[in-house]
């Protein structure tokens, strides 16, 4: 698995569950999720997101390694 596919699991899986949260637990869990796609929005223009550091730094290959 590649850093990028691994990045995508990991905000679609924290979106759903902070959505899930949000409407059985607190309504306040919707403020992550919104976490989230702030992250998303700003690495869509920087090309840098912390989970993506994270993920190289336990050994995930970036896209042009795994070839």
């Amino acid at each position: 698995m590649t850093v990028e596919r691994a990045l995508r699991l990991i905000a679609g899986a924290f979106i759903l569950l902070s959505l899930a949260l949000g409407t059985w637990v607190h309504p306040n869990w919707y403020w992550f999720t919104a976490f989230v796609g702030a992250n998303l929005l700003q690495s869509a223009f920087t090309n840098w997101c912390p989970m993506m550091t994270i993920l190289r730094k336990l050994g995930v290959k970036d896209a042009a390694d795994a070839k």
